[in-house]
């Protein structure tokens, strides 16, 4: 019954979490609307990058492959945060 319970709580802190991106991405595209277009649609593609991966950290239990996935997951965060920075005309 415990694991039935722990799991119901990982699944609404998932929804939670995605509905707080989804509500960042909206507010993050209005802004960005003015900017590239073509900018914002890499932005959008980064993002759907990085949810990916975190839903395959959550499912992987080998370490190794862990290890890749982290490391894919910290080279997308980079690039969001460049990608971002270009958005808003800061260098």
């Amino acid at each position: 019954m415990g694991d039935a319970g722990e799991g119901l709580i990982d699944a609404e802190s998932r929804i939670q979490e995605r509905l707080e991106d989804l509500a960042r991405q909206r507010e993050e595209t209005r802004v960005a609307v003015v900017g590239d277009p073509e900018a914002v649609r890499a932005l959008e593609t980064l993002e759907l990058a990085r949810a990916e991966l975190n839903r395959q950290i959550d499912e992987t239990a080998h370490e190794r492959r862990r290890a890749q996935l982290s490391a894919a997951l910290a080279e997308v965060d980079r690039r969001i945060d460049h990608a971002r920075q270009a958005l808003t005309g800061r260098t």
